[in-house]
């Protein structure tokens, strides 16, 4: 996450900020400029000018109600750490005229803290709870561009995209949950421009890092509650079996070699589990109980490509169907391909982005595809469980490579992997 600073030790602050300006005023009115805005910030004036927001003025903020903001705060999963942030900067932030700003997945503001001072200007500037500081509604700015990034992002002075927030800098990181990789929202430290200082972004790398690492800690805390009110069930139960939380991590197993997570279950439906075969998940206390509905442990996957992609598992005496999107399903066609020795992350993003720079987001799939089949992916790199089988149905096409969905794909490499494929009977159901 390191080396996303706006500006280097030594930094001339003022004399920056005014050259900045000059930069700003001159690509926003379409001149030329003799400095060029830094990727990241001219990706993003690139975006916030096609949405028609103007720069001299304020865009409209509309804040939420505090109703719903204490709605927000109380789904978002990172009230279980805002003590813990607040502490990373209750020591500096009055020395420092700096503001913690916390917001969720969609860029909402839900907790802001720090000196009453530097709170009072950021009233006047609209930047506070309930606002929606994303690109589209406020232009360039660390949390808006962070999310639309994927990445952290620091902005100085007239890089942010309104005038009015000319005055500011701010240094913005996402927050991901670590058991899923999902985005939980964005920690942003904010300041009056001319103090800003290079050891800002650490600053900002040890809030996602603690947030994180507390989330987790949390997530341990809950298993260990979940094994100590199973355990006079699990006493009494005999076979292999999995204990796990309403979103499929393991708690506890028997008889049985399990990843860290299965897919989530639900009721009166079966459940793929590598080892254990399709399974009926049974309800209990905050969790779940997973035992085999048969002798047969492999499973066989059937990946249609023949309309709306859809994945079919069967195994034993069990059988279950789902749709997917159709970046699970070239994912999965991605893993079938690629064979034992799998692909890796960056390779994933290669094929379906166009470049490597989609890691985050691919394991975020991932993560979510996980959810509905369960531990049948297997990680570093990304591959098919040993116990897996898997065929692709492509209809009356010719062959993969001409099969409706891959022609369709937005991704030229996953098109050009699947016509190197040597011999499209191998993927035929």
């Amino acid at each position: 996450m390191s080396n996303f600073s706006a500006i280097t030790p030594g930094t001339d602050l003022p004399r920056y900020a005014r050259e900045l300006s000059r930069m700003h005023d001159a690509v926003i009115a379409g001149s030329r400029s003799g400095m060029r805005p830094r990727d990241i910030v001219a990706r993003s004036w690139s975006r916030v000018l096609e949405s028609g927001l103007d720069p001299d003025g304020s865009n409209v903020r509309d804040p939420m109600s505090v109703d719903e903001v204490q709605r927000r705060r109380r789904e978002s999963p990172l009230s279980s750490v805002i003590d813990e942030l607040e502490q990373v900067i209750s020591a500096v932030a009055d020395v420092s005229q700096l503001l913690l700003v916390v917001t969720d997945a969609e860029g909402v503001i839900l907790w802001r803290m720090g000196a009453a001072n530097v709170r009072r200007r950021a009233d006047s500037l609209g930047f506070s709870e309930g606002a929606e500081w994303t690109e589209a509604r406020v232009g360039t700015n660390a949390i808006g561009t962070a999310l639309a990034e994927s990445a952290p992002v620091q902005l100085f002075s007239a890089e942010h995209f309104e005038q009015s927030q000319h005055p500011w800098y701010c240094t913005a990181a996402p927050i991901h949950d670590p058991r899923t990789g999902e985005l939980l929202g964005i920690v942003d430290v904010s300041g009056p421009a001319l103090t800003l200082h290079p050891t800002i972004t650490a600053l900002v790398e040890t809030g996602v890092r603690l947030a994180e690492s507390q989330l987790w800690r949390h997530h341990e805390h809950r298993l260990d509650r979940l094994r100590t009110a199973a355990a006079p069930l699990l006493a009494s139960v005999r076979g292999p079996l999995l204990l796990v939380d309403e979103h499929g991590w393991v708690a506890h197993t028997s008889g049985v070699t399990s990843r860290a997570r299965i897919a989530v279950p639900r009721s009166e439906r079966a459940l793929a589990v590598p080892g254990l075969g399709l399974c009926m998940p049974e309800r209990i206390s905050d969790g779940w109980l997973i035992r085999p509905a048969g002798d047969n442990t492999r499973l066989t996957i059937r990946l249609d490509l023949t309309g709306t992609p859809a994945v079919e598992l069967t195994g034993a005496d069990a059988q279950w169907r789902s749709a997917l999107t159709s970046r699970h399903a070239e994912i999965l066609l991605l893993l079938h391909l690629s064979g034992p020795q799998g692909v890796t992350a960056a390779a994933m993003s290669q094929a379906i982005y166009g470049d490597a720079e989609h890691v985050v987001t691919v394991r975020a799939e991932v993560s979510r595809l996980r959810r509905t089949l369960g531990a049948v992916i297997e990680s570093q790199p990304y591959r098919l469980a040993e116990s897996v089988d898997m065929t692709i149905d492509f209809g009356a096409a010719a062959s993969l490579s001409d099969c409706a969905f891959v022609r369709a794909s937005s991704s030229p490499a996953l098109r050009e992997l699947v016509a190197r494929a040597v011999d499209s009977n191998q993927v035929r159901n």
